[in-house]
């Protein structure tokens, strides 16, 4: 049994820079704002624990201009109480803390208390990724952006081994994207190569079955959210009728009704990012009911730092998936943190011989 500590937690904050124009059909990503929350036992800076709150313009429920004072309050807060870091009851503590409307910061707060409670290692779970450097599968991302862009992403990511792409689509002329995914499958078989798409909601209600009947040809594994939120009925319409597999992903964010949505809508599979569910509780119940329904899943970073990365890394580890996940973000950033991430050849490992660069 492990007895209640004292703890003082604090934040730090870094503006990470694209090496690139990162193009959505939202908007172009050209800086991220991340806090690295970090904890130790009062009067002990032996071992600190860091965790990352890193909410995501335009998907955060808890992102705005008010972000850093509810930060601030909640590790106020957090620094009044005493604190158990055996896993169950620390993650208990958690959600009875900070509210379900901040979910980053619940990741957050999550991750730096795991962290403290396995010695500041950033080991947060038990999990073979961590402890014996097993290396997760993942897809290769391609960004919107010009043809010739997005065609040199292509190559890239082909180059470089990986057997699953993931394009982003909804932003460039529909026929354009097209050519282009028929240009990978032409070089790629389905045995070769999973090609997935996410359409961040791009498409109408009206045009969405038409579009996904003229992508059928590309041989596509799946689609993910390719209408915007909250149109549950035509929602699951798709799923029923689309030759695509549909995904979930921007629809599941800030909703506490998980069952009522997984049954409603009955998606073929569904996208979890732990900083914009509401972290590891939250994301085990989605897994939880996904796989009683017959429901895939897979785990996707939210473009967090190095700090975030190995914790979402970790807690897909502890599933041992098959399906290749979406954490190779890692090397987005100019000034991300230098960590023992290596992705190469479509996998993410932690390198047990590398070193942390200490944040600041």
């Amino acid at each position: 049994m492990t007895l209640p500590v004292s703890l003082d937690f604090s934040f730090l904050k870094r503006t990470l820079q694209f090496r690139f124009e990162a193009g959505t059909s939202r908007g172009v990503l050209r800086t991220r704002d991340v806090y690295w929350i970090r904890v130790h036992r009062k009067g002990d800076l032996e071992q600190v624990g860091w965790g990352e709150a890193a909410p995501l313009a335009g998907l955060s429920p808890d992102f705005g201009p008010d972000f850093e004072t509810q930060l601030r309050g909640v590790l106020k807060a957090a620094s009044t109480r005493s604190w158990e870091l055996k896993e169950e009851i620390c993650l208990q503590q958690v959600s009875k803390l900070v509210p379900f409307s901040l979910p980053s910061i619940r990741f957050g707060m999550e991750t730096a208390l795991l962290d403290l409670g396995n010695g500041g290692r950033k080991r947060i779970l038990a999990n073979v990724f961590f402890d014996q450097g097993t290396p997760l599968p993942i897809n290769g991302l391609i960004w919107m952006g010009t043809r010739e862009f997005m065609l040199q992403q292509i190559h890239q990511k082909l180059g470089e081994g990986y057997s699953c792409l993931k394009m982003k689509i909804g932003a460039l002329d529909f026929d354009q994207e097209r050519e282009l995914l028929q240009s990978i499958r032409k070089q790629k078989a389905t045995d070769e190569l999973t090609l997935r798409v996410d359409a961040n909601g791009a498409f109408s209600v009206q045009e969405a079955i038409s579009k996904l009947e003229q992508l059928q040809d590309c041989d596509l594994h799946s689609i993910e959210q390719p209408i915007r939120v909250g149109q549950w009925e035509a929602m699951r319409e798709l799923a029923k009728q689309s030759p695509i597999s549909i995904a979930l992903d921007e629809e599941l964010i800030g909703r506490s009704n998980k069952e009522e949505v997984l049954n409603f809508i009955q998606p073929q599979f569904i996208i979890l990012k732990p900083s914009l569910l509401g972290g590891i509780l939250e994301t085990r119940e989605w897994i939880r009911l996904a796989e009683e329904m017959g429901i895939g899943w897979w785990m996707t970073s939210a473009l967090e730092s190095s700090i975030g990365l190995n914790a979402i890394s970790q807690l897909t580890a502890t599933y041992s998936p098959r399906l290749p996940q979406g954490l190779g973000t890692g090397k987005l950033y100019d000034n991300n943190l230098s960590s023992p991430l290596l992705v190469q050849a479509g996998e993410i490992q932690y390198v047990q011989e590398g070193t942390w660069e200490t944040p600041s």
